[in-house]
């Protein structure tokens, strides 16, 4: 078993393991346990009742939080023609085709957070399937990801959309934001996540979909939320 820090352990006993949060008190308490020297990301995990060996179980979807990721993302598009300078012009950090395909297969180079490509380049971006694919970074129509609206997608990409993809534990796993950020924008961020996630949900799942809900910070303890209050704001919300 790890060792945990002095400052892990101190921070720690403020979280009461053995009872569920209010989705308010958890995110206070993401706040108050975020006191590494850097402005830790606010984390989500949600444990759904699915069975990702099944092919229309293996969730994957976007969201744009309201308030934005709260850090800068590096963007790849694959384009070219007009497109290539229509994604220069909506700031992406590195345009091309072939030769930055070339440079990740050849060079392991995998400075870029996000990945998008027109639809005329995925016969050459599809050589990276094996090397993005796992990363989770594969362009992907689903994600809106692969499109000829390519300068729509990185301006959206740029204020806050993105993905996230059930793992091969039944468990979804994204940030939600900072720890810098206020209360309710944390809050509005979180429900935003939930309510795409809960968009989701396979037409065969029978019974409680979300089963279980943590947040924290980076280096914060897991704090347990009710996973039926979360559907039930996200509800309210909808109303």
């Amino acid at each position: 078993m790890a060792k945990h820090s002095k400052r892990y352990l101190a921070v720690a006993e403020k979280v009461d393991r053995s009872r569920f949060y209010s989705l308010e008190e958890a995110i206070r308490l993401l706040k108050e346990t975020a006191t590494a020297n850097f402005d830790e990301a606010a984390e989500a995990v949600f444990r759904l009742g699915v069975d990702p060996r099944r092919n229309e179980h293996r969730i994957r979807g976007t969201v744009t939080l309201p308030h934005g990721t709260g850090r800068e993302v590096k963007v790849l598009a694959f384009a070219k023609g007009e497109a290539l300078k229509e994604a220069e012009a909506a700031g992406a950090d590195y345009v091309g085709g072939e030769e930055l395909v070339k440079k990740i297969e050849e060079e392991g180079w995998l400075d870029f957070d996000r990945v998008v490509a027109t639809p005329d380049m995925m016969a050459i971006v599809g050589r990276l399937g094996r090397i993005l694919g796992p990363r989770g970074l594969m362009p992907s129509p689903k994600t809106g990801t692969v499109t000829r609206e390519i300068g729509q997608a990185i301006r959206e990409i740029k204020r806050g959309k993105l993905e996230f993809r059930v793992d091969e534990y039944g468990q979804v796993h994204s940030i939600f934001g900072r720890a810098s950020f206020p209360e309710d924008q944390l809050y509005e961020n979180f429900l935003a996540l939930a309510a795409a996630i809960l968009d989701e949900k396979p037409a065969d799942v029978k019974g409680r979909y979300i089963r279980r809900v943590t947040v924290s910070a980076t280096m914060g303890p897991g704090i347990k939320v009710d996973p039926d209050e979360v559907v039930r704001r996200v509800s309210e919300r909808r109303l």
